[in-house]
């Protein structure tokens, strides 16, 4: 950026791509903090915790004790609805309403004029969704941390006053501080404020697809659960999850971080990235021997699929509902 730092058409192509391999590199910062915070790089999970705040809360900005907290429950039970508004024991990952309905009973939260309006479009302002879903997540990273409303989801569920716990808060609130004057330092050298502002939209962008469709690929348009009426863990794990093939370069691979492995990683989540391949052997012949289906696709069939899950739903919720 400092070296295209000037007004020509050149100089702002460079900046934008600059941005763009920015978003990447926040892409990328997001895979080493997940293989991290899992336990697969060091022996030792203290020395990784503090690993995992270099690479979760400077590099890419997003509190580690929040992405814990959510990741760790999504883990637990993969496209699962809870059993009521106070139980623990749904997916915060599928909790999109009142933007996106990933199941039939999520079709019935859809009660403003607004949430309408969205379901029943669901399928074309998915991707409009996930190119901002990088700035919800820094919304809610520091909104956690400093527990600014009851939505910032510190509150423990079922249990009025009490909080999820937060170590070493106040470092993680210095280390957020370090991405952001980092990160606006490099948008202060643009020429305009104009061009600042539009390097920030670029990078967050393009992270935010980036990050999105490779969770996307992961579980949307799989099967749902009812909190109450879920399988065993193995095949809870297996059939909520897809697989995504992979490429003759270890394109995939790299861009997915190793969540091309999906059911793998959900299988065995301390599993490090270079063992998935194995471990997929294994899993393949094990699911055929009990009849439970392994499902996997390329990149651009996963998406048709997670799209054309949306349309199902939405026009499902237009039949229901004709006003829309």
């Amino acid at each position: 950026v400092a070296t295209f730092n000037g007004r020509t058409w050149g100089d702002f192509a460079g900046r934008t791509a600059g941005a763009v391999v920015l978003g990447i590199f926040f892409q990328q910062c997001g895979w080493l903090a997940h293989e991290i915070l899992h336990h697969q790089v060091f022996g030792n999970r203290a020395v990784g915790h503090w690993v995992g705040y270099f690479w979760g809360n400077v590099a890419q900005g997003f509190s580690t004790s929040w992405w814990m907290n959510k990741h760790n429950t999504h883990h637990a039970v993969p496209n699962v609805h809870a059993t009521g508004a106070d139980a623990q024991n749904g997916d915060p990952d599928i909790d999109t309403m009142p933007f996106l309905a990933w199941s039939k009973p999520m079709l019935s939260l859809a009660e403003s004029t607004f949430s309408k309006w969205m379901v029943s479009r669901q399928h074309l302002v998915y991707f409009p969704l996930l190119a901002f879903a990088r700035l919800s997540w820094l919304q809610q990273s520091v909104a956690y941390v400093l527990n600014l409303d009851e939505t910032a989801g510190r509150a423990v569920k079922g249990a009025p006053g009490e909080l999820k716990p937060v170590p070493h808060e106040t470092l993680e609130l210095v280390l957020l501080g370090l991405h952001y004057a980092w990160y606006f330092a490099i948008a202060a050298l643009h020429p305009t404020v104009l061009h600042g502002l539009f390097f920030v939209v670029v990078t967050n962008v393009t992270c935010g697809l980036a990050l999105a469709i490779v969770f996307s690929l992961g579980h949307n348009g799989m099967a749902v659960y009812d909190a109450a009426k879920r399988p065993d863990f193995w095949k809870l794990q297996v059939t909520t999850t897809r697989n995504v093939t992979q490429d003759r370069f270890g394109l995939t691979h790299w861009f997915c971080g190793g969540l091309d492995y999906q059911v793998e990683h959900h299988l065995f989540p301390t599993a490090p990235r270079h063992h998935l391949p194995k471990i997929s052997e294994l899993t393949k012949a094990f699911c055929a021997e009990h009849g439970i289906k392994y499902h996997e696709t390329g990149i651009i069939e996963g998406t048709k699929e997670v799209l054309a899950h949306l349309k199902d739903l939405a026009t499902e919720f237009v039949r229901d509902f004709p006003a829309m």
